[in-house]
C-alpha cells in the first residue's frame, strides 16, 4: 500500500516537474522571448564592442605618447585650431547649399514624397 502510495506520489511530481520544465521552455521559443534575448544579446555586444574601442584608444594614446617621448616629439594639439574647424565647417555648409539650389534636394518649397513616385 504504501508502496504505491510512494510511486504514485513519485510520478505525478516528475509529471509537473515535467510539465513545468516543457511550458518554460516554450514560452523561451516564442517569437516575443526570442526577439528580446536576440536585442539583449545585440545590446551586450555594443558595450563589448564599446569597451573594446575605449581600450584601444587608450593604449594607441599611451604607446603614441611612449613613441613621441622616445623620439624627443611633441604630443601634437587635439583637433582643429579654431580658425581651420570654422573654415572647413563654413565651406561644407556652402558646397551643401549649392548643391541643393542645383539639384532641388531639401528645397522647403517642394517636399518630397516618395508616394507621390506611385
Amino acid at each position: 500500500m504504501f508502496r504505491r502510495t510512494f510511486w504514485f506520489t513519485a510520478g505525478a511530481a516528475a509529471g509537473v516537474w515535467a510539465t513545468t520544465k516543457v511550458n518554460r521552455k516554450l514560452r523561451q521559443l516564442t517569437p516575443e522571448s526570442l526577439a528580446a534575448q536576440a536585442a539583449n544579446k545585440a545590446v551586450e555586444t555594443g558595450h563589448r564592442l564599446k569597451d573594446f574601442a575605449l581600450d584601444v584608444r587608450a593604449s594607441m594614446a599611451q604607446r603614441e605618447a611612449e613613441l613621441g617621448e622616445a623620439l624627443g616629439i611633441e604630443p601634437p594639439d587635439q583637433g582643429l585650431p579654431a580658425q581651420r574647424r570654422s573654415a572647413a565647417l563654413g565651406s561644407r555648409t556652402e558646397n551643401h547649399e549649392q548643391d541643393t539650389k542645383h539639384y532641388g534636394i531639401l528645397d522647403s518649397r517642394y517636399p518630397y514624397d516618395r508616394n507621390e513616385d506611385h
